[in-house]
């Protein structure tokens, strides 16, 4: 099927990220949690949200819209936490009248379709990269990507750009990156939750962007790293904070991880957050992705951190199964603290 590059699609099915966790219907007197924002975390959350319930009866619904649908929903109220892989400023949170802490580290991955050619076969260096996305780049055996992937085997085939359609963090945070790598990616685009695309086609969430990457001969997008796994993409190889070429994996992810600097007196904020951490072994593309909590939900918000608590006891392992990385026991001890001495500390 042919498929206009410039007309912005929008996916619907599969693994929806917009969908609800499916659960019954929930009975009088149970307890319900309802959230809502980034798809990046999204499976992840339905994982620990279904055992939660299983051991507690306490229905955790987590809706994934995105980052700018979920900081919409959270400052509205009319959910009871948001999630965004944009980390909001302190300015920001108290303007909004929020908290925030991390609630688990994943990263970002260009997947690619490229016949013939393996996962983690092909190499993207920061100026291929930035110029496939700005479209100055429209077919794979351009030698910008060639030279270096000598020993690959890449087709004339025309590159179709995913992107995301709706305000996205892991566009923030891809767009962030870009504009760091790139000064003229930087001076023309520019990072935001919505920008400016200069070239191709848009899909709703990470599962959209995956399932048009998947379904697209010649395409490229970024998902969410456990989109990757779950879809079976393909991963380019991205060059460090040194120049050198690394391949995304749980143990590069955890190098980067390493690098974090999240405190509770700021509210765990850090303007890239952990994008772009040093080391050759660290992925480029690490994020905390976060949750943001209304301040005067006293009540609600001691479900919500207990909901947390118990993922930060219990979760791991699911976690490291979908290809996230827990937080160090440490920074949960620190965002204990801040629930205690920040969130529920009220005068």
């Amino acid at each position: 099927m042919k498929v206009s590059r410039r007309k912005t699609l929008f996916l619907i099915g599969g693994l929806l990220a917009g969908s609800l966790l499916n659960s019954p219907t929930v009975l009088a007197g149970e307890k319900e949690i309802n959230g809502a924002g980034a798809t990046f975390p999204y499976p992840v959350y339905v994982s620990w949200a279904k055992k939660y319930y299983e051991e507690t009866g306490i229905r955790v619904n987590y809706q994934g819209i995105g980052s700018g649908g979920g900081i919409r929903q959270i400052t509205a109220r009319t959910v009871d936490f948001g999630g965004s892989d944009k980390m909001l400023s302190p300015v920001e949170l108290e303007k909004r009248g929020l908290y925030q802490f991390p609630a688990v580290i994943g990263s970002i991955v260009v997947v690619y379709n490229l016949p013939g050619v393996g996962d983690g076969k092909l190499k993207l260096s920061n100026k291929a990269v930035s110029d496939i996305f700005m479209g100055k780049i429209k077919y794979w055996d351009n030698p910008e990507i060639k030279k270096d992937n000598p020993y690959v085997k890449l087709p004339h085939m025309r590159i179709t750009v995913v992107h995301r359609a709706e305000g996205s963090g892991t566009t923030w945070n891809f767009t962030y990156w870009l504009s760091h790598i790139s000064p003229e990616w930087k001076e023309n685009v520019g990072y935001g939750k919505v920008v400016n695309w200069p070239t191709g086609m848009g899909a709703k969430g990470n599962a959209g962007v995956a399932a048009y990457v998947r379904r697209i001969p010649g395409a490229i997008g970024y998902v969410e790293y456990a989109y990757k796994l779950q879809n079976r993409l393909k991963a380019a190889q991205l060059q460090t904070t040194e120049r050198n070429f690394i391949k995304p994996t749980v143990k590069s992810f955890k190098s980067a991880a390493a690098h974090a600097s999240l405190f509770w007196e700021s509210h765990f904020y850090t303007r890239g957050n952990i994008l772009l951490a040093p080391g050759k072994d660290s992925w480029p593309l690490t994020v905390a992705t976060m949750i943001l909590l209304p301040k005067e939900k006293v009540s609600k918000n001691r479900e919500v951190t207990q909901f947390f608590d118990w993922a930060f006891r219990n979760g791991d392992e699911i976690a490291e199964k979908l290809g996230y990385v827990p937080l160090p026991q440490s920074l949960k001890e620190s965002i204990r603290h801040y629930w205690e001495k920040v969130v529920f500390n009220q005068k």
